[in-house]
Parts: C-alpha cells; sequence; structure tokens
C-alpha cells in the first residue's frame, strides 16, 4: 500500500503540485503509488500526519519573496512527534484567474496570502482599485467566480484548467525568479514502513528551533556561536514569538550539515546547555525535482 500525502486544498494549489511531484519521485524510489488527501488549512495537514490520518504531509516552509510560512513553522513547534524526511523546491507562476471580459471589469482579487504579497507590485500596478481578501489557499475561490463576473483569484495556470477558467493575465508575480521550499513530513517513526531509511544516508540539511531561557545580552549569540565555531554553515534564522509573553521569542535555524554526523551531535549537545527547549526537526535531503 502506498503512501497518504495531505497537503493544502483543494486540488490545485501549488502544496498540491508539490505533494504531486514528491509523490512521483517516491513511486521511483518505491513503486508504490501515493494517495494525495487535501485539507482546508497547512496546519490541518500537519496535524493529519500527528494524528495518524496520513503518512507524509508536504507543506511550505518558505518563499523566497515573502519569507518564511509561520503556518507551518509554529504548528511543527508545537508537535513533537513529527520530523522532516526531504525538502523541494518548486518554482511558482500566478496568474490571475476570471469571468470578466477585461481587467477593468474586476473589483475583487482573491487568493492566499503568500500569492497577494507575492502580487503586490502588479496588483498596486493594473489594478489599484481592487478589494484583496484573503484565502485559505489559491484554489478557495476559484469555484466561485463563475456566478461573480466582477471577481478574480490569483492562482496556477494548472488551477485553470482543473476548474476551467480563463486566465487573463500570466505571470503576474512581481519577480520571475519566485519559488518556494516545501517540507515533507512524516511521524518519526515511519522512516522504516516507507522503505525510505536508506536515502537518510544523503543528508545534507538540519532544521531545528530553540527558546532561550532568558532575555539577556548574548542568550542569542550563545548558541549561535557554538554552530560557528565549528565550521558549520547557517543557511536561514527566523524568530517567531513564543506567545507566552511580548518580547520572548523562539529561534528556527537551518543548517548545512547532517546532524548524524559526530560533530554535529556535538554541537547539538552543546547547544542544549544554552537553550530552554531545543528540538530538532530532522536532517534531510532537498531532492532535485
Amino acid at each position: 500500500m502506498g503512501a497518504i500525502v495531505a497537503h493544502l486544498g483543494p486540488n490545485g494549489t501549488n502544496a498540491e503540485t508539490a505533494a504531486l511531484a514528491y509523490a512521483k519521485w517516491l513511486h521511483q524510489k518505491t513503486e508504490e503509488q501515493s494517495c494525495l488527501r487535501p485539507y482546508p488549512s497547512i496546519a490541518q495537514s500537519i496535524r493529519a500526519v500527528a494524528e495518524g490520518q496520513t503518512h507524509l504531509a508536504v507543506v511550505p516552509v518558505e518563499n523566497s519573496l515573502e519569507g518564511s510560512v509561520t503556518m507551518t513553522l509554529d504548528t511543527l513547534w508545537q508537535l513533537d512527534a513529527l520530523q522532516i524526511r526531504h525538502a523541494l523546491v518548486l518554482p511558482i507562476v500566478h496568474a490571475l484567474l476570471s469571468c470578466a471580459e477585461n481587467l477593468t471589469d474586476i473589483r475583487t482579487v482573491y487568493s492566499h496570502p503568500q500569492a497577494l504579497a507575492q502580487c503586490q507590485g502588479w496588483l498596486d500596478r493594473f489594478l489599484p482599485w481592487v478589494q484583496v481578501i484573503p484565502t485559505n489557499s489559491t484554489t478557495d475561490a476559484i469555484g466561485n467566480l463563475a456566478q461573480e463576473k466582477t471577481a478574480a483569484a490569483i492562482s496556477s495556470q494548472r488551477a485553470a484548467q482543473l476548474y476551467n477558467v480563463p486566465i487573463l493575465a500570466c505571470p503576474i508575480n512581481d519577480n520571475p525568479d519566485n519559488c518556494t521550499r516545501f517540507w515533507v513530513l512524516s511521524q518519526k517513526s515511519d522512516l522504516e514502513a516507507l522503505n525510505l531509511a536508506e536515502d537518510r544516508r544523503s543528508a545534507t540539511h538540519t532544521s531545528l528551533a530553540f527558546s532561550v531561557p532568558a532575555n539577556m545580552p548574548g542568550a542569542l549569540a550563545k548558541p549561535l556561536l557554538v554552530i560557528a565555531n565549528r565550521g558549520i554553515n547557517l543557511s536561514r534564522i527566523e524568530s517567531r514569538p513564543t506567545k507566552r509573553s511580548l518580547g520572548e521569542y523562539l529561534f528556527f535555524i537551518d543548517i548545512e550539515a547532517d546532524a548524524n554526523q559526530p560533530f554535529v551531535q556535538a554541537a547539538i549537545a552543546e547547544l542544549s546547555s544554552y537553550t530552554e527547549t531545543l528540538k530538532i526537526f530532522g536532517t534531510y535531503s532537498i531532492l532535485p525535482i
């Protein structure tokens, strides 16, 4: 039986496209067909794995224009049973979908907040008068476009084909090099069950997060020096509020190293002495998809 893969739905989202690409890679590795299962939000797709409803979840974590997807980071911090298995990077091309005759007829534009932000410059230039309304995904509002003739949705060309909705403009993202990194998550106990244990030998990245004991000088510098002093490259750092008190933060970092290597394990052991809570989300490779 193949893996059940959760992703942000409905059909046609970029998360589904990433899940399809991963399912194709998984089929090449295991010769098993995966089943994709859409969920209404990123958090729900992550929790589906934690609760055993699915084997995997493919979720966005970072966009090259708008930065981190905070819902992914916040949800993963709350759940201890999950681990990153792989990462993949997907080029993102946004299109304006509408049943309107032309751009001047449009009064409302719907899409996911990340997509809206990635197209903000285009919207300001060509549709400065429209009302922008955020939705849970890039395809949430497409089903209503046939009835709402003055509305448009920012989504993908694939979504336009799936829902048979005309494309008024494409591409509309502000930067042509727009891309999103996705994480593939599973329960920590599911690695062998998915026949992926041998793939761990090629891990190139490790993601972790920590909180510091107190808001004082050097509280963040000490953990970062542990990494720097061992010659480990820090490729990303992101702060998120702890949601306990104003001014308290969690720090999410990516390092370009395999956590199974002895020198990285030594760094992680030392990190624990300078952090309040330390979580290792996984060591993994970035798939060439």
